[in-house]
């Protein structure tokens, strides 16, 4: 009875952090592969793209990073309208709200002009979306290919049940590159939530632009999804329309109505007028420092292969183990389990300064995660690590056009420092999900000056953003932060309600921490 609980509450773990049909897994595909740097160099963003200064060993890439929502945007519209040869997009959500539907029809009319766009998306937030699917996949141009898909297409969850050890593995990866020029990775998923569009949720998170030889790399990484066995043609498992390039114009149309919808807003105005400034056309933008992109091997999808998969924990290890004095991990979803407080106490016992960043109770969009993090505090803090959970009122940037007063901010920034002097920012969550289940990606930069530059802004902001958790005399949870200019002490989880910490608490009684 126990196993058959607990098989259960895993399947609502996944349906949280997210008809009967068949995959065709042999379906036919043909391998693609990106052009070279050399290839696309005639391009009008090959000829606008920064040169390596004279001064700097060879090897280096040049990288702007990127805060500010509308300025997130900006990039990718003004790429993808700057795209003559190639786009590839791979992300774990691509929303059919406005956001979505903006981004869309940008690589869409890419498409029309001739470039060739390929989608590589994750299967966990596409239900409905597959008659659309079906349609951008009908055009010449647009090829879109679906990670890991769900068999039963409007059955999911009973298929998660019955698949669960396949269904369970994810492909968390973000990446965006235009004519193997530029390249954007980081944490964003494109949703309205991401780029400051939404009045419900604003998601604090952070992404940096590359260009050089990481923008190489990234496409080879691209390129090991998109000819993988788990990324399946469209055609494959979804049941295809009797003429789906027919419709292409009515999605034409349905894409400009969403678009229109959003213009003559403050927020539209705010994205135009950042297209013309974006860090794409300004060449001192970029700071030119050695890099390593990490990612997992495609693998890692496919259980069968996944433990012998090339993984990024190894690279992540080597850069939390090679702090000598300060190290910041800033993770949304932190859920060190017994490993990780073993790994943070034994970083704290050479004498490194450790801090936490994650979010708080009332700011976490997934209350089973803080369910999942909360038992950690207290070891973690006994051992004199610093934890500071976000705010569920905290600013962010690019929001104030849209978000209302009210509206809940969440953490969405997966970055890590190291002395002040390296960089990882990508999609990896210290959680044992992007550990076990998920595929993800990242780059850590060896820049002092940006990882530097980075831990003093995070500074400067956290007494307005962010609750410290202690350990008061008596060893109980307490949470300190500054309102209206003065000290403010909780007793209580901040900004919560007694039905939020009855629920988080009861998460915590789940066998299920492993699988967060």
């Amino acid at each position: 009875m126990n196993k058959i609980f607990r098989y259960f509450f895993l399947l609502l773990v996944i349906a949280f952090t997210g008809g009967c049909a068949s995959i065709d897994l042999d379906y036919p595909r043909i391998e693609s592969r990106a052009l070279t740097q050399t290839e696309t160099a005639d391009s009008f963003l090959g000829q606008i793209v920064p040169k390596l200064p004279a001064n700097r060993p060879p090897g280096q890439s040049g990288f702007y990073i990127v805060q500010d929502g509308i300025d997130a945007l900006a990039l990718r519209l003004a790429l993808a309208y700057r795209a003559e040869h190639t786009i590839d997009a791979q992300y774990y959500l691509i929303k059919g709200d406005t956001i979505g539907n903006v981004f869309l029809q940008a690589l869409l009319i890419a498409a029309d002009r001739g470039v060739r766009v390929r989608v590589l998306v994750d299967d966990m937030f596409t239900k409905g979306y597959d008659a659309a699917i079906a349609v951008l996949d009908s055009h010449p141009n647009f090829e879109v290919r679906i990670f890991n898909p769900f068999g039963r297409r409007s059955a999911r969850t009973l298929d998660g049940f019955l698949n669960f050890s396949r269904i369970n593995r994810r492909m968390h990866n973000k990446a965006f590159t235009v004519d193997n020029q530029y390249t954007i990775i980081g944490g964003r998923n494109i949703a309205d939530e991401y780029f400051g569009a939404s009045k419900e949720q604003k998601f604090s998170d952070l992404e940096v632009l590359g260009i050089g030889p990481v923008v190489s790399d990234i496409s080879n990484m691209f390129d090991a999804y998109w000819n993988h066995q788990a990324a399946i043609p469209v055609p494959g498992f979804v049941k295809m329309p009797e003429d789906p390039a027919s419709l292409l114009p009515e999605l034409h149309e349905r894409l400009a109505e969403k678009r229109e919808a959003l213009e003559n807003t403050p927020y539209s105005e705010a994205v135009r007028n950042q297209i013309f400034a974006t860090a794409a056309n300004d060449p001192h933008a970029f700071t030119w420092a050695p890099y390593q992109l990490v990612f997992d091997s495609p693998d890692k999808g496919v259980k069968a292969k996944a433990k012998d998969a090339p993984s990024i924990l190894t690279s992540m290890g080597e850069l939390l183990h090679g702090a000598k004095s300060e190290l910041m991990v800033i993770s949304p979803y932190f859920v060190p389990q017994k490993f990780g407080i073993e790994l943070f106490s034994e970083i704290r016992n050479r004498g490194v300064d450790v801090t936490i960043i994650t979010n708080s109770l009332a700011a976490n969009n997934l209350k089973i995660i803080h369910g999942g993090y909360a038992p950690s505090r207290r070891p973690l803090l006994r051992q004199g690590t610093r934890i500071l959970e976000v705010r569920a009122d905290a600013t962010v940037p690019g929001s104030q056009h849209v978000a209302e007063e009210s509206t809940r901010t969440t953490l969405h920034t997966k970055a890590y420092i190291v002395d002040r002097q390296e960089l990882f920012i990508g999609s990896f969550n210290f959680d044992p999900r992007s550990a076990k289940f998920n595929t993800e990606v990242g780059v850590i930069i060896h820049s002092p000056e940006l990882a530097n530059g980075l831990q003093m802004f995070i500074e400067e902001v956290l007494p307005e953003k962010t609750w410290e958790v202690f350990l008061n005399e008596d060893g109980r949870l307490r949470w300190r932060g500054m309102e209206n200019g003065e000290e403010v002490i909780f007793r209580k989880e901040p900004q919560t309600s007694a039905w939020d910490r009855f629920v988080a608490r009861f998460y915590r009684l789940l066998p299920i921490r492993g699988y967060l």
